[in-house]
């Protein structure tokens, strides 16, 4: 008696087409990512509000920043509870204090 092993069919052809769609939805999408350093150079010089881990925000504009998310703002605004506290001309916050940052509305 011979035996046959019997091997499932595979559609090739299938298969070689959801990768090729798989690449264009990868390519799609590479093209549209935004990192976190194209947020934040595209932010300079621009309003932002700035949460310390504190739970108290600054709000200003965004002079500058370096990599360890130290932060200089001018036109400075501190608001704790959501309730205005003062306001300073420039203001530089350390880095690990920092919890996000986000744009806001110009007034």
């Amino acid at each position: 008696m011979s035996s046959s092993v019997e091997t499932p069919a595979t559609d090739v052809g299938a298969s070689a087409a959801e990768a090729q769609s798989d690449n264009k939805v990868e390519n799609v999408s590479e093209s549209n990512k935004r990192t976190p350093s194209d947020f934040l150079k595209a932010v300079l010089g621009r309003p932002v509000n700035v949460r310390l881990n504190s739970g108290t925000d600054y709000r200003g504009v965004l002079s500058c920043l370096d990599g360890y998310m130290n932060i200089a703002m001018e036109q400075t605004e501190e608001y704790v509870d959501g309730q205005l506290k003062a306001k300073y001309g420039d203001c530089f916050i350390r880095g690990n204090n920092v919890l996000y940052i986000s744009t806001q509305k110009r007034r």
